[in-house]
Order: C-alpha cells, then structure tokens, then sequence
C-alpha cells in the first residue's frame, strides 16, 4: 500500500478530519482523476481499517470513527462537486444505489455515485440494508437506467441473485451493476445474469462510464 494510504487512514482512526481532508487535497495533485484518488487513497486506507479491525488490532469504536470521519470526507468531496465545477446533468441517464439487505457498509457506493454524477448522472445513494421489496418499489417509481448493488459478504451470492434476478425483470429494463470487495477475488457470475455488468474496481467503472455517458446505455 502508499504510504499516504497509510498516513491518512491513521487521520481517519483518529477522527481527525481536517487533517484527512488536507491530505485527500494534497494527493489529489499526484492522481490523474477523483476516481483514482477514491481507488489509491480512500479505499485502499479503509481496506487497511478494515484490516486492523480483523485481527483485532483496533476496536469496534475505532473503526466506527474511521468510517464516520471517512463519510465526512465523501459528503464534503460532494459539496465541493456540486458547487465549485460546472456539470452537465445526461437528459434521461439516472443511476440508483443500494446495499443488499443485511449488508451494512456503503462508503463505496457514496463513492461510485459521487463517479457518476462527475459525468452527468442523476443519481440516487439509498444506502445500506436495503429491502429487496423496497428496492423494488423505488426502482418502478424513478425508473434508473442503472441500478447499483453494493454486495461485500459471500454468503449473501444467493441474495445477490435474487435482487439481480428481479429488478432486471422491471417493465423499464435497467442495467444492473454490482461491486464489492469480493469482486476482485472471486467469481460471481454463476449468480448473475448476462446482461449483469460487474466491476471489481472504481477504475474499470470509470472505463465503462467513459463509452456510455454520452451515448445510450
């Protein structure tokens, strides 16, 4: 890992968030994009949080005040989004987020809508644990091109399937994307369709929103 991964998820643990922020704007000069700088930095320090957490190197409490201060971060990433660069909002391209139920961790899904709105997407974050019913009903209602699961646990691949399975039979057809840390270890296909899109890593979403956020999905 970088070694300013390592210095700013150490901000994070102490929930010093001036000084998290400060780094964040620092390394965002030594990357090409804010997608690179939520892949190198950002996810690579809480995956080292997260690290910590699973020897029992930091506690609960701690690792609740990382991602807390780490949300701080993202919230204010968005701010500075909407008001200080001038986006052109893709007439008819919406995107819906979501973690399955039971799945409690959305900070990559605050970072991949933060992504799509960069190119002009409407965007819905409706966060973790989320129902499939409920996932549902808010599907048919917006109507998103693009719904997003955020799926980390391996025994919820069964559960994976069904919400794929059934928002991709909605009457509006969306593409269903799904990422998660698991991903970039392990094959999911079997639980998805072929009109399933997975993507392991931020970067290859960026690759994928470069072809088709100025065309049709």
């Amino acid at each position: 890992m970088a070694w300013n991964a390592k210095i700013f998820a150490g901000f994070l643990l102490e929930g010093n968030e001036d000084a998290a922020w400060e780094a964040a704007m620092n390394a965002i000069h030594s990357y090409n994009n804010r997608t690179q700088l939520f892949e190198e930095l950002i996810t690579k320090a809480m995956q080292h949080i997260g690290e910590l957490w699973e020897t029992d190197q930091i506690s609960v409490a701690d690792e609740h005040l990382a991602t807390s201060t780490c949300e701080y971060i993202l919230a204010r990433f968005q701010h500075e989004l909407k008001h200080t660069q001038t986006i052109k909002q893709l007439r008819e391209k919406k995107a819906m987020f979501m973690c399955l139920e039971n799945e409690q961790h959305d900070i990559g899904l605050k970072m991949v809508s933060q992504v799509f709105e960069e190119y002009g997407w409407k965007t819905r974050l409706l966060g973790a644990n989320l129902p499939l019913e409920d996932a549902l009903k808010a599907a048919e209602k917006w109507q998103p091109s693009i719904i997003g699961l955020s799926f980390s646990i391996w025994y919820h691949a069964e559960l994976l399937s069904t919400y794929i399975h059934a928002l991709e039979k909605l009457s509006h057809k969306p593409i269903v994307m799904v990422g998660g840390r698991l991903l970039a270890n392990y094959d999911f296909t079997a639980y998805c369709s072929e009109n399933t899109k997975l993507f392991p890593t931020l970067t290859e979403l960026h690759s994928w929103l470069l072809n088709h956020s100025s065309q049709g999905v």
